[in-house]
């Protein structure tokens, strides 16, 4: 597309999104708000980093383990498990379409529902969650790009301890909304959603609270993303674009031409979107604002990731946490290309 049809169709696209819409999407979330010091943040990129020891050095340790897994196959981690549930408190739900009889016993629930139970996460402690994008196993500790975040919060566990006590009774993609949704640390502030019960709601979570962040950007927006389908998030970065603000997106390759994709619509409104170079997979789901913002966990950025699948989402403001994303992204996004 020539520079000349690209300001055109920006110039279109400006008149029909404005003129469509006379009302705020996307309000700040309306929330109570919570304190909490001594607030512990260690991100992990896989497969750079050994994701799999991680895990299993932190489970070693804990005294109670709640999982949920959208897929598990790792050998030494599943030993880890057995191991543990001798002597603590070991829960794991898994979902359905993934479990393989691997792992038994009683402390092993299957997640069957009409919907993916999508989350990747554990609670340690009732003190410490490991969240991210990793599925653990074999593909996602060692060949694809994951990303494993650790937090020390009582708050934070608190949230995910309740959502995993829905899981193991049933209750998927549904429940309650999540207790303490902002907190403010020492650290910085964190905003955690679980979704669909807290992502749905126009101007109260999900992706509203990453679209209004998306439009309050002031220098730079960055997304690493499996799948990227949602028309309203893209419409935003679009809009950030013509605006001058620098724009990069990275998507996986086998996933640029699936339905709904939003890989050819972006390169074609100009916006600096490129595929991965690794043979395996980009399975990263997070975003970069201003190089100060955090959003990353388990939802691909699609209808169905925000509307539809049991997952987990954290935004957290910490320049520092953004800075060891942002090497990871930039890194990955040098080895991409443009495809047409």
């Amino acid at each position: 597309m020539s520079n000349f049809n690209q300001i055109i169709l920006a110039f279109l696209f400006l008149i029909i999104i404005n003129g469509c819409n006379n009302s705020t999407i996307g309000s700040v979330v309306k929330s109570q708000e919570f304190t909490e010091n001594k607030i512990e943040i260690e991100p992990y990129f896989c497969p750079k980093d050994d994701c799999e020891e991680i895990l299993i050095n932190n489970i070693n340790i804990a005294k109670s383990v709640h999982c949920a897994f959208y897929d598990l196959d790792l050998y030494d981690l599943i030993k880890a498990f057995g191991k543990k549930s001798s002597n603590a408190d070991v829960k794991i739900v898994i979902e359905d379409s993934n479990y393989g009889g691997n792992i038994k016993g009683p402390g092993i629930k299957i997640a069957k529902a009409s919907q993916y139970m999508h989350n990747k996460f554990c609670v340690l402690d009732d003190n410490k969650v490991l969240t991210g994008s990793m599925n653990p196993t074999n593909n996602g500790a060692n060949l694809n790009n994951n990303n494993l975040i650790i937090i020390k919060s009582k708050y934070i566990a608190s949230n995910y301890e309740d959502e995993f006590k829905e899981l193991w009774n049933g209750i998927y993609a549904s429940g309650n909304n999540v207790k303490f949704n902002k907190i403010n640390t020492d650290i910085g502030v964190i905003e955690n959603y679980f979704c669909p019960e807290d992502c749905t709601l126009e101007n109260d979570g999900g992706i509203y609270r990453i679209k209004e962040l998306v439009k309050n950007a002031e220098k730079s927006i960055k997304i690493a993303s499996f799948s990227f389908t949602h028309e309203a998030l893209a419409d935003e970065l679009i809009k950030a674009d013509i605006k001058g603000l620098d724009v990069d997106v990275l998507v996986e390759r086998r996933q640029r031409n699936v339905r709904g994709s939003e890989y050819a619509r972006l390169k074609d409104f100009g916006i600096n979107i490129k595929v991965d170079g690794n043979k395996y997979n980009m399975h990263h789901k997070f975003i970069i604002i201003d190089d100060e913002i955090v959003i990353t966990g388990s939802p691909n950025f699609t209808l169905s990731g925000n509307n539809r699948n049991d997952e987990n989402m954290l935004i957290i403001f910490n320049q520092n946490l953004a800075l060891e994303y942002g090497k990871e992204f930039d890194g990955l996004f040098e080895k991409g290309e443009v495809v047409y």
